[in-house]
């Protein structure tokens, strides 16, 4: 039976304690960027869900035809499912995954949020009649001039790494709208957050750490922790160890 999902890209639920972890990931990317972390978490005693964001993990035009609304929702779903069987809930991100974080962090009741590799703005962010110009008449751009696979430092994890080859212009318009959001949303974050970037990134600068960290104005508990030897995929490349322990510190502090 051929199913829409692509194989190796589902959603993923890890029964655990009563502390929930919603997993996030990125734009044009799938649970799988996030299933190891699941795993790791999971074996730490923690609830695990990675949610499947709205038009990702199965073709693109899917994507093309969702708005940033559909992933905030998608986002409220999966908190909503987990509140289930969970007293507590960390929103846990990667790249657009912990823009959305960050943002529903507001209106969620969450405990705390970790968002790693996350943008503040667009890598070229053009304002948006420019963008909407451009999507009249190109429908997909490149996602790096770069030899695909050449930002990662693990070729194997890269190997069975698994996101749309192209972006969707209709969707990068989409993903400034949801920055724009963000934005205006950090002034009202008042949640622990801890903030995870490889150094090494070349699509998500470190500068964008340093933006939203400074955002966080009225954030008491708030933390920075780059890390070297990874791309972007920080979930997935070689220093993903270190990722996934800062996370379980960081959780295991708020907890208590």
């Amino acid at each position: 039976m051929k199913t829409q999902i692509i194989p190796t890209t589902e959603p993923f639920f890890f029964p655990g304690g009563r502390t929930g972890i919603l997993l996030v990931h990125g734009f044009t990317g799938t649970p799988k960027e996030m299933r190891w972390m699941g795993e790791y978490l999971n074996q730490q005693g923690l609830t695990c869900l990675g949610i499947r964001l709205n038009g990702h993990a199965t073709n693109s035009e899917d994507m093309i035809r969702s708005r940033w609304t559909d992933w905030t929702a998608s986002v409220e779903d999966g908190y909503h499912l987990l509140s289930g069987v969970t007293d507590r809930i960390y929103l846990v991100g990667l790249s657009m995954g912990g823009v959305l974080s960050l943002l529903m962090s507001t209106r969620l009741a969450v405990r705390g949020v970790v968002a790693m590799a996350a943008p503040y703005q667009l890598p070229q962010d053009y304002p948006l009649w420019r963008l909407r110009l451009y999507a009249l008449f190109t429908r997909y751009s490149l996602k790096s001039k770069e030899v695909p696979g050449a930002g990662w430092f693990d070729k194997e994890a890269y190997a069975v790494h698994i996101s749309y080859p192209q972006n969707p212009i209709r969707s990068v318009i989409e993903l400034k709208l949801l920055l724009n959001e963000m934005q205006s949303a950090l002034p009202e974050i008042r949640k622990p957050v801890l903030l995870i970037n490889s150094k090494d990134d070349q699509t998500v600068l470190p500068m964008n750490m340093d933006n939203i960290y400074d955002g966080l104005i009225n954030v008491k508990d708030k933390t920075k922790i780059q890390i070297t030897g990874s791309g972007h995929v920080i979930t997935r490349d070689a220093a993903r160890q270190q990722v996934f322990e800062a996370a379980r510190d960081f959780i295991q502090r708020i907890e208590g």
